[in-house]
């Protein structure tokens, strides 16, 4: 018998069990994840589960997010499972499918507590979902194109000579990589990533109060890059611990310090950390879509990783405020 589950439905035993051996897990489909989305508050948190003969077998853990423009609110209302449904080797079609209606029927039926609900629904895929690809496609979810990169931490790892130069030449002139150690620290790396994203990424960002959070739950590593006591760069890292590192979000002043190659510096830090802590795999999250030219794709390659392609789902709910959502990205860019 297959069962659809809430949150406070989920056997966290059975959880735990299931992202222990699941080759489909990811950080992101922790209970850990769970109660760091809904503590932030600028998001609304989503779990549902489906158990077939009262064993848990596949899992959604995801937000609903929005800007707080009430113009805005038109155009970016989302609903995101990053990392893809955390799923057991032997699911079933059936359950997969009950899964994937559950997770649609959630918003539909207005559950969701932020006013505009989400034009669409996007899994982010960390792993291989292709044998599932029908199902997806059965229940709505359309299969977009779109490449991460993985670097497997072992000791056969090279980065690029240019890396490796530039790192060398970094650490000679001073720059230090530390673990975050104050909240201070953290709204320091924060300005400089909300320039980052103002001036060259120009899509949305989470507020302050998102990257505080995840410090203050300590479900993760802030690795800074500072230099004669100024931080100048870092990274926000998730960890599943015994599996993988991911890059969530990067930052660093590359132009003001060109000899410090922060930005280089932090990704090398993060990888170096997983290689220390018997942690097989290091994901960038991400590197944009295929046939599309890419700086920071080619940026990430030189860290001695593989391009993977495992896409993302999407389900669109909303049509013309998706279409009008896409072009106002664009026009965004553009200026």
């Amino acid at each position: 018998m297959i069962n659809i589950l809430t949150y406070h439905d989920i056997d966290q035993q059975q959880w735990q069990q299931l992202i222990e051996r699941s080759p489909y897990a990811t950080w992101f489909q922790t209970d850990e994840a769970y109660r760091f989305y809904q503590s932030v508050g600028d998001m609304q948190a989503f779990a549902y589960g489906v158990s077939e003969d009262d064993n848990l077998v596949g899992l959604v853990v995801g937000y609903t997010t929005t800007e707080k423009c009430k113009f805005k609110q038109h155009f970016t209302a989302r609903s995101i499972i990053v990392g893809g449904p955390l799923i057991a080797d032997n699911i079933s079609n059936e359950a997969l499918t009950a899964l994937l209606k559950a997770v649609r029927a959630m918003e539909s039926n207005g559950q969701s507590p932020i006013a505009n609900r989400p034009i669409y629904i996007e899994t982010r895929n960390f792993h291989d979902y292709s044998r599932w690809k029908s199902v997806f496609e059965s229940t709505g979810f359309v299969y977009k194109r779109h490449y991460d990169i993985h670097v497997h931490c072992s000791a056969q790892h090279r980065l690029s000579e240019r890396r490796q130069r530039e790192l060398k030449r970094a650490i000679k002139n001073g720059a230090e990589i530390v673990e975050a150690s104050s909240e201070q620290e953290i709204r320091n790396w924060y300005q400089i990533l909300s320039q980052l994203y103002r001036e060259k990424v120009r899509t949305p960002l989470f507020s302050e109060k998102f990257f505080l959070r995840f410090y203050r739950n300590g479900v993760g590593k802030y690795l800074l890059v500072k230099y004669q006591g100024k931080i100048i760069g870092g990274m926000m890292c998730p960890i599943l611990k015994g599996k993988a590192v991911y890059e969530w979000y990067v930052c660093g002043m590359d132009e003001e310090y060109r000899e410090l190659y922060p930005s280089v510096v932090a990704t090398h830090a993060a990888i170096e950390y997983a290689k220390q802590n018997n942690i097989p795999l290091f994901d960038f999250m991400g590197a944009g879509e295929p046939d599309v030219p890419y700086g920071v794709r080619d940026f990430k390659m030189e860290f001695g990783g593989e391009v993977v392609e495992y896409g993302r789902y999407l389900y669109i709910r909303k049509p013309l405020l998706y279409k009008l959502g896409k072009l106002g990205v664009k026009l965004l860019k553009r200026n």
